[in-house]
């Protein structure tokens, strides 16, 4: 497959995977929050923190894995990730009874590093940097000849992220809005390539951390930028930007809005008390941006967006770091 995601390639990956089919739920508490003034909002939530393994990433894993060769399968598989896309490469490699290789940064939450050894893949630890989570992969890929899976920036693995959209669309009618939100893109390029090829109306939004921002600061500037800090609660969004959503982000985004550290915590605290759903700090930017973001909540009713749905992209909680950050955060 070339770098040149269609949704033809969407709806190959969403006959070939095997994965939950996630409920969309609502709030009406979360919806009057939501609501500006007297412009009514109403907010479906895309529950991919109850997909398997905890995260829309079995969705890209699996699609990715299914399409290796014998060949290329009986070698295993190689991934780096901050925890989601590894649990996903590890159960979609189970299945498959290939070898699964995962590099994960010393500072992921130690229930995700639990569960990628649950599934049986081998797990090296490296500095929480970019570049030492390339070579680290680079070097198991080299010492065992498995194929590296990138965890956004492979169009297999994006094509598989866009069943999100699909399937959203399919389960709640007349959206006007989806919001997603963004660490490397993967995820919102296959949902906004296939929101937009399914309702060409459809507004498609990313959701980002104030604090790593390098989508919020490309976007607005039309220029590669990065971010020089990687530090959030959002701990699944520190990457920057992959080349190929950098290439397809002004296709089919139409603006990108950042929360603040509290203002995720609160929106994941929020959650958990009024939908009961423990989404992760990651999945719940997306939640912050209709909630406290003021110009998105401008422009929702300046431009009349009504029905919004909003993709819960993960719930690998750990109860006692969450419970620690609703305390720091109290208002």
């Amino acid at each position: 497959m070339t770098n040149n995601i269609t949704i033809d390639h969407i709806l190959q990956a969403a006959e070939r995977i095997k994965v939950h089919r996630t409920p969309v739920q609502s709030s009406t508490a979360i919806n009057a929050l939501a609501s500006v003034e007297d412009h009514l909002v109403e907010v479906f939530f895309k529950c991919e923190l109850l997909q398997k393994t905890g995260s829309f990433k079995f969705r890209g894993a699996s699609n990715a894995v299914a399409l290796l060769t014998d060949q290329e399968a009986s070698n295993g598989v190689v991934a780096h990730s901050s925890g989601n896309h590894a649990q996903a490469i590890a159960l979609a490699a189970r299945n498959r009874g290939i070898p699964a290789y995962v590099v994960m940064p010393t500072t992921t939450p130690e229930i995700k590093k639990i569960a990628v050894r649950g599934y049986g893949a081998h797990v090296v630890e490296c500095e929480p940097l970019q570049s030492a989570r390339e070579a680290a992969a680079e070097k198991l890929r080299t010492e065992t000849s498995a194929s590296f899976i990138h965890p956004f920036n492979n169009p297999n693995v994006i094509a598989g992220q866009g069943t999100i959209a699909l399937e959203l669309l399919s389960q709640v009618e007349d959206l006007d809005a989806i919001l997603v939100q963004v660490g490397g893109g993967g995820m919102l390029t296959g949902c906004a390539i296939a929101a937009k090829s399914l309702k060409p109306g459809i507004k498609v939004f990313a959701a980002e951390p104030e604090l790593v921002n390098d989508c919020y600061r490309t976007f607005k500037s039309k220029q590669r930028l990065t971010n020089a800090a990687s530090v959030s609660v959002a701990d699944g969004l520190l990457t920057n930007l992959g080349d190929i959503p950098y290439s397809e982000i002004f296709k089919h985004v139409d603006d990108v809005f950042t929360v603040s550290e509290k203002e995720i915590i609160n929106a994941m605290e929020l959650m958990w008390g009024r939908t009961k759903l423990c989404v992760e700090a990651s999945g719940a930017v997306g939640v912050a941006v209709t909630l406290y973001n003021q110009d998105f909540r401008r422009m929702v009713k300046e431009q009349g967006i009504k029905r919004i749905g909003v993709v819960l992209s993960g719930g690998n909680v750990d109860f006692v770091n969450a419970t620690a950050l609703f305390e720091k955060y109290k208002n």
